[in-house]
């Protein structure tokens, strides 16, 4: 068996399980129904040997108590909405200012990433997978329309976890799905990130204000500390006298990574491991965050998930999308399709 499954625990009283998926390289990944969010990917190191590259928790409570969404889909509106409100065709929508009281971030309080999942199907064989759907109620943290969302998660031959999100609404709405992992390529419990090489395809960014909102300027990366068209360490520039790494307390930022729709080789990260992880989608835009607000919670095997102990590439619509109408729009109507997929593949050097 390529997929197994066992209970990890009860959440308002509905059963939540850990599957686990494996490829013929050994490669494993762990999913639990509890807000979609990965828990583990062990893959082979230059030496052969297998690490976990992702952090998190031993438990259910571990996610449900966490703070910083730890390896979760994230929605209904991934990232910030100023000031908690946006108007779509005419009608002003509030929602919880659940980021320090000024702006909704990764959908409110009640986000995907707390919700217990549903499995659609799982399918066994050399390319396992396990597709979870939720349906999001009309009203829910008062965003419009109910949402009826489908992840599918794919372990690959090649050594991929490839993420396709569907999604379908009976309303016009904002919608912007991601998923929330933190990657450390040296192993969940090696320390910082800031020796991982990264490298971004993308020539512009959108720099934020003082609340990690964009401004709504298009900016090149030229010349500035959030260029990373040439492979280089995190901590290269990370200490630059800049503004926008100062409003970020390091890299918090959105790289604008080509057209919504065509899928396109947008990352890549090296660590000392020799793991090497490629990231594509076909999504508009990447958010690379390195842990800037991890606060030392306890992790696997009691890690500590310290400041810069992990990153992220969730890629995404622009934030604040539903109030910048120059920015690729992230509306959905009914009958249209909301389908994006995104890549990340292991090799080692």
């Amino acid at each position: 068996m390529s997929i197994t499954k066992k209970s990890f625990g009860f959440k308002d009283g509905k059963e939540v399980f850990l599957y686990t998926l494996k490829n013929e390289l050994g490669t494993t990944l762990d999913i639990t129904t509890y807000g979609g969010a990965l828990v583990r990917i062990i893959t082979k190191d230059k030496d052969e040997n297998f690490r976990d590259v992702i952090l998190g928790y031993d438990s259910l409570e571990g996610y449900i108590n966490g703070t910083s969404h730890q390896g979760a889909l994230v929605g209904r509106f991934a990232n910030r909405i100023s000031g908690g409100r946006f108007t779509l065709d005419g009608v002003e929508y509030t929602l919880d200012k659940n980021d320090h009281g000024v702006n909704c971030l990764h959908g409110g309080n009640t986000g995907y990433n707390t919700r217990v999942w549903d499995v659609l199907y799982t399918a066994d064989g050399k390319e396992p997978s396990l597709s979870l759907i939720y349906v999001d109620p009309d009203g829910t943290e008062n965003f419009p329309g109910t949402v009826k969302v489908n992840v599918i998660y794919t372990l690959t031959t090649d050594n991929s976890v490839k993420i396709e999100y569907y999604a379908e609404t009976d309303k016009p709405t904002v919608i912007n799905l991601t998923n929330h992992t933190y990657f450390n390529l040296n192993g969940y419990d090696s320390g910082d990130i800031l020796s991982h090489e990264v490298q971004i395809f993308a020539d512009y960014f959108t720099p934020a204000n003082k609340d990690l909102v964009p401004t709504g300027e298009i900016r090149a990366v030229k010349d500035t500390p959030l260029d990373f068209t040439s492979p280089k360490p995190i901590s290269k520039d990370l200490y630059s006298d800049y503004e926008q790494l100062k409003i970020g307390s390091g890299y918090d930022h959105n790289f604008i990574t080509g057209d919504a729709g065509i899928m396109k080789h947008i990352a890549v990260v090296t660590a000392e491991s020799g793991i090497v992880m490629n990231v594509y989608s076909d999504k508009p835009a990447v958010q690379l965050y390195i842990g800037n607000f991890l606060n030392g919670e306890t992790g696997k095997n009691s890690s500590k998930l310290n400041k810069r102990c992990g990153l992220c590439l969730e890629t995404q619509y622009y934030p604040d999308s539903p109030n910048h109408p120059e920015f690729p729009s992230c509306v959905l109507r009914p009958g249209e399709p909301y389908h994006f997929s995104t890549v990340y593949n292991f090799s080692h050097k």
